[in-house]
Order: C-alpha cells, then sequence, then structure tokens
C-alpha cells in the first residue's frame, strides 16, 4: 500500500448540556464550517452528538478543537459569565493550538482558558501557545520585548493586560506611545495643528483601547490623564512611575531615543516594547533602536523577550500568506554563506 494512501477514520463526539452547542456550533453552524475547511474534515450534528470523518492526522484535531470550545464554554458557564459568543478567530485559534498539541500537550491550557485577561469588554485570551507565553511574561518581568510580524498580537496584547492592571488598580495609569516616523509619506505636508499631524500615527492604539472598555470610558480616562496616547518624543525628561508603559512600532526608534525611553522607568511601573525588526521605516543607513536594544539587553534581570512568528498571526488567513511570501523573497536576497 502507497504510503500516501489517505486512511479515513470517524470519531463520535456527546456533549451534555444542550444549551451550549449553539454557541458551540455558531450561527448557521458557522464555527464547525469552518473547521470542515480548515482541517478537511467532515462534522455533522446529531442531537447532542458530532460525528467527525476524515483522514486519521486530522480528526485527532478537529476533535482537541471541539472539545477545547465546549470546555471554555463550560468555564463561562460555571462562573456565571454572560455567554461565551466564539468569532471564528477563536474557532482558528483552538485549531492551532490544537495542532501543537501532538507536540506540547497544551491544549488543555486553552480548554481550560489560561492567560485570559478580564476588561471592562469581552475577556481577551491567548490565540497562540506562543501569545500566552508573551502574557506570561508581562506578567512576571517588568520589562518584555515582543517581537514578530503584523498580526501576531504584540501590540492588541500587550493594550489587554495593561487595561486588566488599570481594571483591577494595580497600576493608576497607561501610556501609550509611538515614534511618529514617516512610512514613505511627509508629516509636514499633513494638514491641522500638531495634535492633528501625530494622531494618525497613534490611531492603532487607540483602536485597540477602545476594544477594551467602552468609548465614554476611554474619552474621561484621556481627559483625566489616567491613559495617555503621545508620540515617544514626549516622553524625554519624565519618570513614569505607578504605570503600564508601552512602546509600539519601536523597530522605528534610534539607538538614543530607545535608550531614551527605557529609562523613564519609574516605582511601581511596567514596561512592553513590541516591533517588526523586518519593517523599519528609518532612514537607510540607520540603525534600529530594537534591535540595539535586543542585542544589548538579553541575559539581563526583569527582561523578557519573546518572538513571534508567521504561525502566530491571527489576522485575516491571507495576512499570514503575505508575510510567508514577504520572508521567502527575503531569505532568498541573503547573500550566501561565502558572502556572495
Amino acid at each position: 500500500m502507497s504510503t500516501d494512501t489517505v486512511i479515513p477514520t470517524s470519531i463520535q463526539l456527546e456533549f451534555h448540556d444542550h444549551s451550549l452547542l449553539p454557541l458551540l456550533f455558531g450561527d448557521h453552524d458557522r464555527n464547525l464550517t469552518r473547521i470542515e475547511q480548515k482541517l478537511k474534515v467532515s462534522l455533522e450534528a446529531f442531537g447532542n452528538t458530532i460525528r467527525i470523518l476524515g483522514d486519521e492526522d486530522n480528526v485527532p484535531v478537529a476533535q482537541r478543537s471541539l472539545e477545547a470550545l465546549y470546555k471554555r464554554l463550560e468555564r463561562t458557564r460555571d462562573k456565571g459569565r454572560a455567554p461565551y459568543v466564539f468569532e471564528l478567530g477563536d474557532v482558528d485559534a483552538a485549531m492551532k493550538w490544537a495542532i501543537d498539541d501532538g507536540q506540547t500537550g497544551d491544549i488543555g491550557r486553552y480548554a481550560a482558558g489560561e492567560g485570559t485577561l478580564e476588561n471592562w469588554k469581552r475577556p481577551v485570551a491567548p490565540r497562540s501557545p506562543n501569545q500566552a507565553a508573551y502574557i506570561k511574561a508581562l506578567e512576571q518581568n517588568e520589562l518584555v520585548f515582543g517581537l514578530g510580524p503584523a498580526g501576531t498580537g504584540k501590540t492588541y496584547l500587550a493594550v489587554a493586560i495593561a487595561c486588566s492592571l488599570l481594571k483591577t488598580r494595580q497600576v493608576d495609569r497607561l501610556i501609550l506611545s509611538r515614534p511618529a516616523v514617516e512610512a514613505g509619506e511627509r508629516l509636514g505636508f499633513l494638514p491641522g495643528d500638531m495634535k492633528d499631524k501625530v494622531d494618525p500615527y497613534l490611531r492603532p492604539l487607540y483602536d485597540a483601547l477602545y476594544d477594551m472598555m467602552p468609548g465614554e470610558q476611554v474619552e474621561r480616562r484621556l481627559a483625566a490623564g489616567e491613559i495617555e496616547v503621545a508620540p515617544l518624543a514626549f516622553m524625554r525628561g519624565r519618570t513614569l512611575s505607578n504605570a503600564f508603559v508601552i512602546l509600539d512600532e519601536a523597530q522605528n526608534t534610534t539607538p538614543t531615543q530607545m535608550k531614551m525611553f527605557l529609562t523613564r522607568l519609574g516605582e511601581n511601573s511596567r514596561m512592553a516594547v513590541t516591533g517588526d525588526p523586518s519593517q523599519v521605516d528609518l532612514p537607510l543607513g540607520s540603525k534600529s533602536g530594537l534591535r540595539d536594544a535586543v542585542d544589548h539587553l538579553r541575559g539581563v534581570e526583569g527582561i523578557g523577550f519573546v518572538e513571534f512568528t508567521v504561525a502566530d498571526v491571527v489576522r485575516h488567513p491571507l495576512v499570514t500568506r503575505i508575510v510567508q511570501a514577504y520572508n521567502s523573497r527575503e531569505a532568498a536576497l541573503l547573500p550566501d554563506s561565502d558572502g556572495r
């Protein structure tokens, strides 16, 4: 028999709480359809049972995915919270954990909601083992560098944990910053005053905030100074105490700017520095402060480093393929080992 022959197999799952099944299946069974499309399996629902049919590699992955999602619904119910409505990203995350489970055995951590951050809106949960490691690093270290491609949740999760700490009064304020570096545009030609010019660069940070808490609360806390969103240049000369401080797009800092920012850390404060070393918008020949900091600070006590890969991308699936295509091209352009 050929080693490429697909061996069909089937598993039947039974779920005891009928009230959770509409949430598990999703509107018009969209969650089941997602699993079928991604794993090339067939899911047949009869009452409170699901029969999974497919090849012997993918059927166990589908099984672990469905069981993990169901257990998360049970956990939400048992804690007396409002029913959790899965987004397709949650379903994708369950499959990602289930695939990795063959090597790590970590699917139980996902099912238990390990690393879930409580905010004013819906809880934010890690969607890959690397994201869970990132949240753990942010909880255990005073300074964490989150490195990797776009769409891996580096900034979003940093804002999520910052808001969680603010909600539980472990910090008094949030400070979110970005270098206002033009990615091919000219800042001076944008209309308006300085605030109008820099606000577009800070918009991703505002977007994350509005995902974590009601809009009126964001506005009130901004007005009161509990939340500050400002360009990196505004950090000079300050000591940032009792705060969670985030520097986003850190690859666009210079070494001098990075040193300035890192030395703002005050009492009872934490910092998250996020960036993609492959997307530097600094003038040609300028060294990135992010790369410089990583080179100098690895091994320093109290500093954590988490490196994301294309496998951690949680945006539209096309983003993963785009990042892979660029990475392949850049790898092909690297010089040979003899320097050619």
